[in-house]
């Protein structure tokens, strides 16, 4: 029956509603420790879309979850319900009202996009969350948001001027500050709005409803407070006894997530851009408490932020591939940090307030160091605090930083005795806790590592909670600073406002939603904090075999389930990095990595015990569109690997349903450029043919767009010998390694390699080996295992000999240092090998900076080159390199393109059904930048897959930076 009624619905909207397997199970989860299974996904176009819904779930009784980024901590964003997508569509920002500092949007607008968009204007949008480059400003006022800015610049409630809104009964409503006038015209009124300003009229009146909230909610200076809905806002009001004319209810829709109105757009105050020199003092603790008792001090001083990590948090980012480098600040193994930022409007006005900052520093005696950060140090530092939620998914195994406490805010003054009095709670319970915080806001995430997977730790889970809210309301202190109530802490909002306002906020609910459909069990008659989990408690746990090695995470299943949900995948193009280009493209959830990495840990912990766990449609369609870029394994704060769980599905997939023609070409190319090769003028001639090629290209189900590539004949052998004779002295020996797509499609990239390193005197041998790239990216995993036997031999014996290995295509050399990893038995011999492969650019970095190669040996003319680097350099090595490298000779002049992927990674491009995709990719950042680029600029790209989508999709024939380095060489 329900069935037939979301299909009729589904046909009634502009929009989508989708209602199959995998969207509920994507979107039972956001970045809580909750699952609930929705009835279906709707992804509204516009306004009407919303008020249908609306009318919709009104006449049958069911919930509404709105959802942007769903990046929400509490579980604000799961629900059994429908949930209401609107990051897809409602993404506008709608006008800027300049002279009024105003701006309005909808509320699928990111954050970070949104300041882009103003910063021309000498704008900005300050509430800063550490989600901020890819949460939502809808989701931004559903929960109040603050994050590390507030001290400066408030919260969004401070924010919000107006908000557009569907009311339950399906009307529109704006919400916005009213005259005394305006006022009382809506008391008169007679529709749902008018009802709603009387009702909450006749409830703030009493003189005794005032006193209560007065009396009981958090203490009014303590900013970051969402406990429960902000009717203590509305006292300020002078028909209540406060100063303000007129009545403004945006502060009470500002933090009620999504359970009073369902927001459509919003308007927002902005701030003048703060002053343009900028720097950050970090203060270094030898103990958490040195660093509390300097809080309090420091603020005292006009700080931009003043933000806190201890030793739990910056241990987790030693062993991130993107923030170790973002560590370089950190001196010794301090217990805990504070972040200090200050500005001035030039540098006699900063290095005052860096110095006054300083002398309160050092009269504390409190810390052992205090290194100041100018620029790009300080973005590196705040990228490192910002990563700092989702890096506590590290943490291997079942044992995790659970959010539960992790959102208390006390007035400053209580800030030390609160923590003191926490910590015993903590070792009461044998908990190590994580502080992680705004601290100059009176606000630290603090959060006990437990296993939800036991029953104990469940209770742990309630009994911890129970007892930091007795103590939080000790204090008078908020329960939710910023993350909100959700499910986890609604269940504690009677004991931090009294039984009596708890009620109080039982009637306005009523008064907004009389059936209850927004967002039920949220705030008010909340749903149980200790059920409803993501795993299912005291389970036994799945034996998962696999063919790769995932010991490292415990196995495949734990690999997947150290996605937390925090949504860094949700980032778009606009955004620094690659992850995720499908997502790019397509704006959809389920290309996500975040999407797949749960839609894998909800079918392999699903699926029957007695049958192939992969064997999943449902998994086939969300793995279909990753490109295997492995962005996800350096930018994922939780280094959530897509690719290799990719390369493992797609072979336990094929396993049990057969291997395609198509994957079975392509995982062999290999062979099949081999044999082509010994007649390359036919076999190209063939693949130029339009006649002929076309035939292949719909045979082998090849995008008939596409150019394939050509295949080539070449002795580098005989190469090698010539160089040889041709140059004298001789440096260190190098290995060579000529992988498979330089043996037979990029010949020139060998024998340039050659000419360049022989030229540099290098005492050269070569390799010739296939990584097994293509059967990776195909799961043909027994083969590529094989192939990995059979290099190690040669592999280990260069690392025992100090021979480094030099690669020019990354995705093959790569392999060495990444995949064989999981392929091979002798972890010791891996991580051997791994060590010793280098891309070429990387080698020649380091030789540059021994002295080795020099400048002089290059040329002086003048060209302008620019960048796109290869997804894996990205994720295994970085740019950096080659950036270093083509900056050698002394008057070129380097740019690297911000591309993210290219679009081809490998076959995915030349596939048919990716194809449109794949260029959409392309057309994002890469190929506009290319276009704008002058004709004699030369475009370097180190990936074969790269070179050949850039010239399907600009014209341009990119080079290699070997070919670069080669045609500037002048002196050996």
């Amino acid at each position: 029956m329900l069935k037939n009624l979301l299909k009729q619905l589904s046909k009634e909207l502009q929009g989508e509603l989708l209602d199959d397997g995998l969207t509920r199970a994507l979107y039972a989860t956001d970045a809580s420790v909750y699952r609930k299974i929705p009835l279906g996904v709707v992804y509204p176009k516009n306004v009407e879309d919303i008020k249908t819904v609306v009318r919709f779930a009104s006449e049958h009784g069911l919930g509404l979850i709105p959802r942007t980024a769903g990046t929400s901590l509490a579980g604000q964003c799961v629900g059994d319900g429908l949930v209401v997508d609107v990051s897809k569509h409602f993404t506008k920002i709608l006008s800027l009202d300049k002279e009024n500092m105003q701006v309005t949007v909808e509320p699928g607008v990111v954050r970070d996009e949104l300041n882009q968009y103003l910063e021309p204007f000498g704008l900005f949008f300050g509430p800063n969350t550490s989600t901020s480059n890819r949460c939502m400003i809808g989701g931004m006022v559903g929960n109040n948001s603050s994050g590390t800015t507030s001290i400066q610049y408030g919260v969004t409630r401070d924010k919000v001027v107006s908000l557009n809104t569907v009311l339950s009964d399906g009307s529109e409503a704006v919400f916005k500050a009213l005259s005394d006038t305006e006022y009382q015209e809506k008391l008169n009124g007679t529709s749902l709005e008018a009802s709603i300003y009387k009702n909450i009229h006749k409830e703030l009146i009493k003189k005794e409803v005032r006193l209560e909230i007065e009396a009981e909610f958090p203490k009014p200076e303590i900013h970051r407070r969402n406990t429960g809905y902000a009717v203590d806002t509305l006292l300020d009001r002078a028909v209540f006894g406060g100063g303000q004319p007129g009545m403004n209810l945006c502060p009470l829709l500002s933090g009620s997530e999504g359970t009073l109105a369902f927001t459509t757009a919003i308007t927002l105050q902005l701030d003048s851009l703060p002053p343009p020199l900028t720097a950050m003092v970090v203060t270094h603790y030898k103990s958490l408490e040195a660093c509390l008792a300097d809080v309090a001090p420091v603020m005292r001083h006009s700080l931009q932020l003043c933000e806190m990590m201890d030793k739990v948090i910056l241990d987790c980012t030693k062993n991130n591939r993107t923030q170790r480098a973002n560590r370089f600040f950190v001196e010794g193994d301090p217990e805990a940090l504070l972040m200090l930022q200050v500005s001035g409007q030039d540098e006699a006005a900063l290095e005052a307030a860096i110095a006054q900052l300083k002398d309160t520093i050092s009269a504390s005696g409190n810390s052992y160091a205090s290194p100041v950060l100018y620029g790009a140090q300080i973005k590196m530092a705040i990228e490192l605090r910002k990563a700092g939620l989702g890096l506590l998914g590290n943490i291997v195994g079942d044992r995790k930083a659970v959010a539960c406490i992790e959102d208390t805010a006390v007035a400053l003054p209580d800030l030390k005795d609160f923590i003191q009095e926490f910590t015993a709670i903590m070792k009461g319970y044998g908990q190590k806790a994580v502080y992680y915080a705004h601290a100059g806001a009176g606000e630290l995430h603090l959060r006990p590592i437990l296993n939800l997977k036991k029953q104990e730790d469940v209770g742990l889970f309630r009994a911890i909670t129970t007892e930091v809210a007795h103590l939080t309301k000790k204090y008078r202190g908020s329960f939710s600073g910023e993350h909100g109530d959700g499910i986890v802490r609604a269940e504690f909002i009677p004991i931090m406002i009294g039984e009596k306002n708890y009620q109080l906020l039982r009637r306005v609910k009523s008064y907004f939603d009389p059936k209850g459909i927004f967002n039920p069990g949220k705030i008010v008659d909340a749903y149980p904090m200790d059920r409803s989990f993501r795993y299912e408690v005291n389970r036994a746990e799945p034996e998962i075999p696999t063919l790769l090695d995932f010991s490292d995470s415990e196995g495949i299943l734990k690999a997947a389930e150290k996605c937390n949900g925090s949504g860094d995948c949700r980032k778009t193009e606009k955004m620094a990095g690659a992850m995720c280009p499908s997502y790019h493209a397509t704006r959809n959830e389920r290309h996500t990595t975040r999407g797949r990495a749960n839609a894998l840990r909800e079918f392999l912990t699903t699926a029957p015990e007695n049958k192939n766990r992969f064997d999943k449609k449902e998994l086939k369609e969300v793995f279909d569109l990753c490109l295997s870029c492995k962005a996800c394994a350096s930018e994922c704060p939780s280094n959530v690997d897509v690719a290799t769980l990719k390369a493992e599905f797609l072979y336990q997939y094929q396993e049990a349903n057969g291997y395609p023609l198509r994957s079975k070409l392509f995982a062999h190319n290999t062979k099949l450029n081999k044999l082509g090769s010994a007649v390359a003028g036919l076999t190209n001639a063939v693949y130029k043919s339009s006649v002929l090629g076309g035939a292949l290209k719909k045979t082998a189900g090849v995008a008939k767009e596409r150019s394939l590539p050509q295949v080539h004949r070449f002795d580098f052998d005989a190469h090698l010998k010539r160089a040889v004779n041709g140059n004298g002295a001789k440096k260190r020996k190098l290995a060579l390694y000529i992988d498979e797509f330089t043996h037979y499609l990029d010949v020139e990239l060998g024998r340039d390699a050659i000419t360049l390193l022989t030229g540099l005197g290098y005492d050269l041998e070569l390799f010739y080996a296939e990584s097994g790239r293509t059967f990776l990216s195909k799961g043909f995993l027994k083969q590529a295992k094989q192939l990995a036997e059979k290099n190690m031999p040669r592999l280990k014996s260069f690392a025992r000999a100090g021979i480094p290995l030099i690669g020019l295509e990354p995705s093959a050399i790569l392999t060495f240092r990444d995949e064989y990893k999981r392929l091979y038995p002798n972890a010791e011999t891996a991580a051997a090998v791994a060590q010793n492969v280098f891309l070429l650019e990387e080698f020649l970095a380091m030789e540059i900076e021994k002295g080795e190669v020099r400048q002089e040996q290059f040329t002086t003319q003048a060209r302008t080159i620019k960048i796109h680097g290869h997804c894996h350099q990205k994720a295994l090595s970085n740019q950096k390199v080659t950036f270093d490298v083509l900056n050698l000779p002394k008057n070129y002049k380097v740019t690297l393109i911000p591309s993210g992927c290219c679009g081809m990674a490998g076959s995915f491009g030349y596939e048919k059904e990716h194809y449109e995709v794949s260029m959409q990719i392309g057309e994002l950042k890469l190929f506009p930048a290319i276009r704008k680029s002058p004709q004699d600029t030369i475009i370097s790209a180190n990936g074969t897959s790269c070179r050949h989508q850039i010239y399907d999709g600009t014209k341009r024939k990119a080079l290699h930076p070997v070919t670069i380095m080669k045609e500037a060489l002048v002196v050996g």
